[in-house]
């Protein structure tokens, strides 16, 4: 065997491509019938050599395949939204916001905007493609403010865009009656506590609310992350909520609404559940 043939058998590498792109394969010394049929058997990535011509000189042709990367194509889709936009949490004299009234701010530096930004940082962090609509929904009037929420769905829907999970993002109202503490120990701080609500849309006819959600499914992705948020801290998920409104969960599979903590939790209190939530969310989508 000559030289260059020698020098062309013996050529090899291993090729690692960027992070996000499934690793190639590298075949040396086959001829290209060779390398199809492998290709075609494997489906992998395949970087081959030339064999040479006739006068032993190879021809300068490579063939490189990729294939679309794993990472990307099962990242989980998430719309973080919230109907009532300003609410917000217990005052801080050392750092107070200015309210629209008794609870609520318009800037989204203080309300449940805030927190939404940080669950959107965290499921990003792992790996999730996150939309965070922060529209002011309340304006003009609380009252139509789901109109006003729908409105938004509805147009993303229309526009193709499609999610594995709709959060709705609120806070609640604190009641007197409330069962267990306010909010429960994690870490060296303490966190507010969470509920997820799932609306049935029964008794809706009458307001014209004639498509009615698959509140099954929702109360099914709904109970896993609650377990999910109790199995890292106990007590931070109180049970889920069911009831007979819709709160725009008819749009689609997957359409949740979440309570971080009440007016009586402070900010921190609120933000400090999201790492939780976050993980929760994770587990949910990807039993």
């Amino acid at each position: 065997m000559r030289d260059n043939e020698w020098a062309h058998r013996a050529l090899a590498c291993l090729v690692a491509l960027a992070m996000g792109i499934t690793a190639g394969a590298l075949l040396c010394g086959q001829r290209p019938e060779a390398v199809s049929a492998l290709a075609q058997e494997s489906q992998a990535n395949l970087f081959a050599l030339p064999t040479p011509t006739a006068d032993h000189t190879p021809e300068p042709v490579f063939r490189i395949t990729v294939l679309e990367s794993q990472t990307q194509a099962q990242a989980k889709r998430v719309l973080i939204y919230h109907t009532h936009t300003y609410e917000a949490y217990q005052q801080d004299p050392q750092d107070p916001y200015e309210e629209t009234e008794t609870w609520r701010t318009a800037d989204n530096a203080y309300n449940v905007v805030r927190v939404g930004e940080e669950l959107a940082g965290l499921l990003r962090g792992l790996g999730m493609e996150v939309v965070h609509d922060v529209t002011a929904f309340e304006p003009p009037t609380l009252s139509d403010a789901y109109a006003r929420s729908l409105d938004m769905l509805e147009r993303r829907r229309e526009a193709g865009e499609t999610y594995d999970l709709y959060i709705d993002l609120h806070r609640d109202a604190y009641i007197e009656s409330q069962a267990g503490p306010n909010a429960v120990s994690v870490g060296d701080g303490e966190a507010a506590r969470l509920m997820l609500l799932i609306g049935r849309g029964e008794g809706q006819t009458a307001q014209g609310f004639d498509q009615r959600p698959d509140w099954e499914a929702n109360l099914s992705i709904a109970q896993a992350i609650t377990d999910a948020l109790n199995a890292q801290a106990s007590g931070l998920c109180r049970d889920v909520a069911v009831k007979s409104g819709r709160y725009n969960q008819h749009v689609a599979v997957g359409c949740v609404l979440i309570e971080v903590g009440n007016n009586r939790n402070t900010l921190s209190q609120a933000l400090a559940a999201m790492p939780y939530l976050a993980d929760a969310i994770d587990q949910a989508l990807h039993p």
